[in-house]
């Protein structure tokens, strides 16, 4: 299969992940950094939302998502315990199935706004470690918009921000292969981009992985030629 260069540093897959990952070879990959599918067969239409008031509606939303891949059964975190850093977003909804690690909180809202609103945080298993850390980054619908260039991009996109705080978190080296199986919209691949690693990222939804590509082309420009090395189905 086709690696990631210091010359073009980015290749991604339309497909299965676990048949990827039976492809890759050994030890190639210093790191996993990814937001899987939970096993909560998450509602993506947005436009239900009320923010808990039926006459306060939290902008339009969008009901085009469509089902978010392999959410409707339980995830099993076992075929990525195996890199040497691990970084598993949703981790509370399959503790069970992690040893344990350090735990990593993304505190996505304002102070005032806790308890107002779906979750408050959201929190990662990282590989190793005992501690608990803490990121504090607010990701409303119009900053989500701006990062993807006037609109939201991916029904649960994180924020690169977010994704460039867990490569530092897991102490992935400049130049390091960073690998994530579930990309959706390529958010991970774009803060590897922007501090110096390699990537290669999966995504089964063709449109999620068409929005990647587009992204991802988008950010490896320089202005001295494209950083991108391909899409492959």
């Amino acid at each position: 299969m086709e690696m990631p260069t210091e010359e073009n540093p980015v290749v991604v897959h339309n497909g299965d992940c676990l048949d990827l990952l039976r492809s890759l070879p050994d030890g190639c990959v210093d790191a996993v950094i990814t937001d899987p599918p939970y096993g909560m067969d998450w509602d993506t239409d947005s436009t239900r939302f009320t923010g808990g008031r039926p006459d306060l509606r939290r902008g339009e939303g969008r009901d085009d998502w469509g089902a978010v891949r392999n959410d409707n059964k339980p995830f099993d975190p076992s075929p990525w315990l195996q890199f040497p850093r691990v970084v598993l977003w949703g981790m509370n909804h399959y503790a069970a199935s992690l040893p344990v690690g350090t735990t990593l909180v993304w505190l996505k809202k304002a102070d005032h706004l806790f308890g107002s609103f779906l979750s408050d945080a959201e929190v990662a298993w990282m590989k190793g470690g005992h501690g608990v850390y803490c990121f504090r980054k607010q990701f409303p619908p119009p900053s989500r918009m701006a990062e993807g260039g006037g609109r939201c991009l991916h029904p649960n996109q994180k924020p690169v921000e977010l994704m460039k705080w867990c490569l530092d978190r897991a102490g992935v080296p400049k130049g390091g292969l960073v690998f994530d199986p579930f990309m959706g919209s390529g958010t991970t691949g774009v803060a590897c981009l922007q501090t110096d690693r390699r990537f290669i990222g999966c995504e089964l939804d063709p449109t999620h992985y068409a929005t990647a590509v587009r992204r991802l082309d988008h950010a490896s420009g320089t202005g001295k030629g494209s950083l991108f090395a391909g899409a492959t189905n």
